[in-house]
């Protein structure tokens, strides 16, 4: 049977550990071999850089690229910060005090219903600052991994 290569359409899965701005750079995120990552090329999973870097690739290969800010999640938005006010966050009738630190993580709902997760940027009187940008968005992003797997179809669920 021929191996297959990264191309549009496979299936892959691997295994990474990804860093802010080079190998040196802050531990962002750490994808282990027992809970691989896996996606399907050309389906908009994952970021179009990304799947560009891995393309031509087989099973066992190793990877290790930067993408640049604008590849990855691009520049941190200035309107991506949002004053909300204090009173947004009384649940039964209590405030929620907890949440009103810098840094911590804070789902919301969209006027349409719609989920976004936001970070504590600012605590101020009467209101917080809360910042709605991909927490990787102003970075470049390095990437160093494994292919664990190319196929031609998402392995079939126990």
């Amino acid at each position: 049977m021929k191996e297959l290569n990264i191309s549009n359409g496979v299936y892959v899965e691997i295994t990474y550990v990804l860093r802010e701005d080079g190998p040196e750079g802050e531990e962002l995120e750490v994808c282990p071999a027992e809970d691989p990552f896996g996606f399907t090329i050309g389906k908009d999973e994952v970021l179009p850089a990304f799947e560009a870097a891995l393309m031509g690739k087989k099973g066992g290969d190793s990877f290790e690229f930067v993408l640049s800010e604008e590849d990855a999640y691009g520049p941190e938005d200035p309107e991506g910060f949002v004053e909300v006010p204090k009173s947004a966050f009384i649940v039964d009738g209590e405030l929620d005090e907890s949440i009103f630190e810098v840094d911590s993580v804070v789902p919301m709902e969209t006027e349409d219903g719609e989920e976004m997760i936001g970070v504590v940027a600012e605590v101020q009187l009467n209101s917080v600052i809360v910042d709605f940008n991909h927490p990787f968005a102003g970075m470049p992003l390095h990437f160093a991994g494994e292919i664990k797997l190319v196929s031609s179809a998402p392995p079939a669920s126990n």
